[in-house]
């Protein structure tokens, strides 16, 4: 039996593990990462080898990777969009969420706008992301001038 949700947006308490994950993102501070993943297996698709993480090791292998895929971009910052399709059934949330991250490699900077998309699962204490995809829509460089 599907929710009543479709048309409302997520609440703080679903949205948090999200939050939490872009904040691990802009600072590679594994802090951000505690209760932000289900706590068995998960699968996470990005745009940096090996493309597909999942298992029981997916997180630590992908904040590995993110790491390493970051580790030249200075000043990240990231900036929701409303959130899109937010579905509820039972302990089982989807969203779609409209990305833009701001940063800088060397004298350049970027923008870079894409979405995710969540399948979040509610724990005793409270929301967590069991998967999500994230794809690139477009990236503008500026050189420095």
């Amino acid at each position: 039996m599907r929710s009543d949700v479709a048309d409302k947006r997520p609440d703080a308490e679903i949205t948090a593990p999200i939050e939490r994950i872009a904040r691990f993102m802009e600072t590679l501070d594994s802090q951000f990462l505690n209760d932000a993943f289900a706590d068995w297996k998960a699968t996470l698709i990005e745009n940096f080898p090996p493309y597909v993480f999942e298992g029981v090791d997916a997180v630590a292998s992908w904040a590995k990777g993110f790491a390493e895929h970051a580790k030249n971009i200075e000043e990240l910052r990231h900036c929701f969009g409303d959130p899109h399709d937010f579905q509820r059934e039972g302990e089982l949330a989807f969203l779609s969420l409209p990305t833009t991250w701001r940063g800088t490699i060397g004298a350049s900077s970027f923008i870079e706008t894409g979405g995710w998309a969540f399948v979040l699962v509610k724990h005793a204490r409270g929301w967590r992301v069991r998967n999500y995809d994230w794809a690139v829509t477009s990236i503008a460089m500026k050189a420095a001038s």
